[in-house]
């Protein structure tokens, strides 16, 4: 029996109608559907993509938001083997996961597991959190020969990467806005900064004065430093 391909699938940050053509063609073809579950509440990914999913087999993949390396694996491992068992029946499986699996994604995980065993997998892009929340800011990320340096707040050093030359996007900062925002204060940035939360959802909001951002956000919310 010939067996079956992994898709992950970037259903991008929210908002539904950023969902690409191509995402949902892959979800409508797929034979199984994988969403990951961080076991914290509302399904983001499943909420994003229930209109395509009708009558499909739907199975949940628990990715639970813990530090512990250990735990992490182990959580990787099974999720991996759970979605192996579907391909081995010859079953097509994507994988719905938020934003673009190439930039912070824990489907990138599941990925190299399921590849490293001999797997067939494709990654199909989405639209990324800081490239919809810039344009809900009307801003550009970047202009001319700008760099452009990503940042996941939970960095050791961010004030080193905020005072290098660029724009700067600080990602998943919500558990981290009180030291980032002292950060940038630091670096003398708050008045270049801007910040969203829940890109594209019902509680989404916009902050282009960040000195109003509160210090305790969403899990997903993003920081975009001009300059």
């Amino acid at each position: 029996m010939k067996k079956g391909k992994l898709f992950g699938v970037g259903i991008g940050p929210g908002d539904k109608e950023l969902i690409t053509l191509k995402a949902v063609n892959t979800i409508k073809n797929a034979d199984v559907i994988a969403i990951p579950d961080s076991l914290s509440g509302k399904n983001r990914a499943y909420e994003i993509i229930k209109e395509y999913i009708y009558e499909k087999e739907i199975i949940f993949i628990p990715m639970p938001m813990v530090k512990d390396k250990e735990h992490l694996k182990a959580s990787h491992e099974s999720g991996a083997e759970l979605i192996i068992n579907y391909l081995d029946k010859g079953r097509n499986t994507a994988f719905a996961t938020l934003g673009d699996p190439s930039v912070y994604s824990t489907y990138m995980y599941i990925h190299r597991i399921v590849e490293s065993k001999g797997y067939d997998v494709e990654m199909i892009a989405g639209v990324t959190s800081f490239c919809a929340s810039a344009a809900r800011l009307n801003i550009s990320l970047c202009d001319g020969a700008e760099p452009l340096i990503i940042i996941p707040a939970n960095y050791e050093d961010n004030k080193k990467l905020l005072n290098l030359s660029g724009n700067k996007v600080l990602m998943k900062s919500g558990r981290k806005i009180a030291k980032v925002k002292q950060e940038i204060d630091e670096c003398c940035l708050t008045d270049k900064t801007y910040m969203v939360e829940n890109c594209g959802m019902e509680e989404e909001k916009i902050y282009k004065d960040f000195s109003k951002a509160a210090d305790e956000s969403s899990y997903f919310s993003l920081i975009i430093v001009k300059g």
